[in-house]
């Protein structure tokens, strides 16, 4: 009997194999490619007017990472909530604010959950041999590899008022770059001949300095929620980065510096 048809095999499998990845690419390019309409357009600028700061270089990549992350990510409503068009537009365009000029991407990000509010989790902390229950309400919540969940009353006020530093959208999305290692601690893939040295340096000062802020009492630019772990500041110094740019340069130089690097864009000087 022959061998040929067993050794064809192997090549006909890499062969759909390559196939399939071919038409992923060509789909993905022609996304990002896409415009999107007049009409999300609209929808965007009411729930998310930062985006009308962008400038105009950046606004065909907005959108094109929006037509990505729309066609990737199945939005879900929990708690009896319908999910609608304006929801996942305003979702969409505020994640997508974090890589619109950078090549990160939510690669394994497939769902996004959405609580009409805040919601009640239960997680088990083990001490010893026991195992203790502890009920939290919670804004938004990020998994590695996914899913994110969110309440959509904070994640539609955080894209509405875009300068008092609160976003759970932008948040959350902070700790799905900072999981993207493996590891969500906080040191995100740095952008290429970006050098750890300086990211550890710049990202530690200001972390101590606002620990010991928020721990004497004292009044913080970023959200005192970041002193309780260098991931919280992480994301809560990213939501400081769009929403208080000018603010946040002239405090905290050298952090400020950082994320212009690693995300490639420079909001302080969007008008």
């Amino acid at each position: 009997m022959s061998l040929l048809p067993f050794l064809l095999i192997p090549l006909l499998i890499a062969a759909i194999l390559w196939y399939r990845r071919r038409l992923s690419q060509q789909r993905r390019a022609e996304l990002l490619a896409s415009p999107l309409t007049p009409e999300q357009r609209e929808v965007i600028a009411q729930l998310v007017p930062i985006v009308r700061r962008l400038p105009l270089y950046l606004q065909p990549k907005l959108e094109g990472k929006i037509n990505l992350f729309l066609d990737q990510v199945t939005f879900r409503g929990n708690n009896g909530l319908e999910v609608n068009e304006a929801m996942k537009l305003s979702i969409a365009a505020q994640a997508c604010l974090l890589v619109v000029n950078s090549p990160a991407w939510y690669e394994t990000l497939k769902n996004v959950l959405i609580y009409p509010s805040a919601f009640r989790t239960h997680r088990g902390t083990h001490d010893g041999y026991i195992v203790h229950q502890n009920q939290n309400t919670l804004l938004g919540e990020s998994w590695a590899r996914g899913p994110v969940v969110l309440s959509w009353a904070h994640a539609l006020q955080g894209g509405l008022n875009d300068e008092d530093g609160h976003n759970v959208v932008i948040h959350e999305f902070a700790h799905q770059l900072d999981s993207l290692t493996g590891h969500t601690n906080g040191i995100p893939i740095l952008r290429r001949g970006q050098a750890y040295a300086g990211w550890e340096e710049a990202m530690l000062e200001a972390f101590n300095e606002h620990v010991e802020r928020v721990d004497s009492g004292r009044e913080t630019l970023i959200d005192p929620y970041g002193a309780s772990g260098h991931e919280e500041f992480f994301a809560e110094a990213i939501v400081t980065f769009f929403e208080k740019p000018r603010a946040l340069r002239e405090e905290e130089p050298a952090l400020y510096a950082q994320l212009s690097e690693l995300l490639a864009i420079n909001p302080a000087r969007w008008t």
